[in-house]
């Protein structure tokens, strides 16, 4: 496939990361820039020796800085943009770009990324691939570099496509998180940005300076906000309710698509992001699950772009939600194999 290198080994794990296997801990995460972001801690990691081999297998680029989550293109100008597998004039969808790219090309089975604000739900809904984002603080982020410690996730991105198997409201609701990530980005990375001035690409500079410049005066308002909309949904759901939204507003924008086209894109992507992202619920995206009259079934397209939806349940319903998930799996696959029976017997 273009835009491929196949002799190099299958990187799957977004530069957030950084493994406590002493052949790893070489390996510099930078948080997609070319500059190193230095802090002891992020040489505290995920101890597992299980996942600490899969770590050594490599390490997957994401996009650059605050990009991913603020952009959500997944373009990098530092170390180039992976190219989306299912659309490779569009984009990957960011911040964990790379790991969604590695998984949706087959070049990894799976792969781990960061989710604060929309970073492994957007990319697996542009590269037509399963995305799980869980309930916050149910996975743990030790190791990861942090952005916003009240939104930070770390989800799983895994390749499921195989023969087999504007409300104003809510426009509301992601400014709040915004402002919220980047008040947390500034406590994190303020000084650092201030004294490195890293290089950053177009768009994302003008982003990372707004948010070091952020205050606190209505951060206030937006804890407020939080609470009440966690309250109101977890009352919503209750026990075993499940909201199904759309991922993402549309299919993935072409790549340099023009600023003030993607600005509206973007705007009303965090509006569906910000639902799972206030909350702290969890979130799936199903891409082989496409309405029949919509897509192709075998490839999750429609008109040739990568189709998908989302499920979310209340804090700490994972495993609830991926049974179901598994539960329409079984579904899907029944019908499939009845639909080409029947295809198949002579008439």
């Amino acid at each position: 496939m273009a835009g491929f290198d196949r002799d190099l080994p299958p990187r799957s794990f977004a530069d957030t990361v950084q493994s406590s296997r002493p052949e790893v801990r070489r390996v510099e995460v930078a948080f997609g820039s070319v500059d190193v972001i230095e802090d002891p801690a992020h040489d505290e990691v995920v101890g597992d020796p299980s996942l600490a081999l899969v770590l050594y297998e490599g390490q997957r680029d994401m996009d650059a800085l605050i990009s991913g989550e603020d952009d959500i293109n997944g373009e990098n100008k530092h170390y180039g943009t992976p190219t989306n597998p299912c659309a490779e004039d569009c984009a990957p969808g960011g911040s964990s770009s790379g790991s969604a790219v590695a998984v949706g090309a087959k070049l990894a089975d799976f792969s781990l990324g960061t989710d604060t604000g929309g970073s492994v739900r957007v990319p697996a809904s542009y590269c037509g691939i399963f995305g799980f984002r869980p309930s916050h603080n149910l996975v743990t982020t030790a190791g990861v570099i942090p952005m916003a410690q009240s939104f930070d996730t770390v989800g799983e991105l895994i390749n499921t496509n195989d023969d087999n198997f504007n409300i104003p409201s809510l426009a509301a609701l992601s400014s709040a998180m915004r402002l919220l990530q980047s008040y947390e980005f500034k406590k994190n990375h303020g000084e650092w940005v201030s004294a490195v001035k890293p290089e950053l690409g177009p768009g994302i500079a003008e982003r990372v300076h707004a948010a070091v410049q952020t205050t606190n005066e209505k951060i206030s308002i937006c804890l407020s906000v939080k609470k009440e909309f966690t309250a109101a949904l977890t009352t919503l759901l209750g026990e075993n309710g499940i909201l199904a939204i759309p991922t993402v507003p549309g299919p993935p924008p072409k790549l340099l698509t023009d600023p003030s086209s993607l600005e509206i894109f973007r705007a009303r992507a965090f509006s569906l992001l910000s639902i799972a992202g206030v909350s702290g619920f969890c979130q799936v995206i199903l891409a082989s699950f496409s309405p029949i009259e919509l897509c192709d079934h075998s490839s999750g397209l429609h008109e040739g772009f990568p189709f998908s939806f989302s499920l979310v349940a209340k804090h700490g319903s994972d495993r609830f939600l991926l049974d179901i998930v598994e539960i329409l799996h079984s579904v899907r696959s029944q019908a499939l194999v009845g639909s080409r029976t029947s295809t198949a017997e002579p008439t």
